[in-house]
């Protein structure tokens, strides 16, 4: 059985409460059940942190032993060099996620420092953007 593990960071916790204009009225909890009758071939495992070394160790815990990883990396995406150096130093595959579409955001969301190194980024579609990540990691 493939093993993809889902890492969300900072906020990711208040989702369905955290402006639901931008990022649904939908918890995360939900969603993850969804995901799992979705792709029951795979066991999907689900992390979520709102400190950057708690993302880095997960990384670091999983990177070597998955067969993927799917994160939102949340604001750390455009502030976190040492997120960037976790994801290079495993061999898992990474999909960026973001749940909004960041380019139709402010300015500073539009650059990541992650992008250059996951094997693709998948933004806009909301909590769907997870699906089409582990999807991407199926092929």
């Amino acid at each position: 059985m493939k093993r993809i593990q889902v890492i969300n960071g900072p906020n990711l916790n208040l989702l369905g409460k955290r402006e639901p204009t931008v990022y649904g009225s939908r918890g995360f909890d939900d969603y993850l059940e969804e995901l799992r009758r979705a792709f029951p071939e795979i066991q999907i495992d689900y992390f979520q942190s709102n400190c950057e070394g708690s993302l880095i160790d997960k990384i670091h815990e999983v990177g070597y032993n998955c067969d993927g990883i799917v994160l939102n990396a949340g604001a750390y995406t455009h502030t976190s060099i040492a997120l960037r150096d976790a994801i290079s130093a495993v061999t898992a595959p990474v999909i960026e996620v973001h749940i909004s579409n960041v380019h139709k955001r402010e300015e500073f969301r539009h650059h990541s420092f992650i992008s250059a190194v996951c094997r693709g980024v998948i933004c806009g579609f909301g909590l769907n953007s997870y699906r089409l990540a582990i999807e991407a990691l199926t092929l």
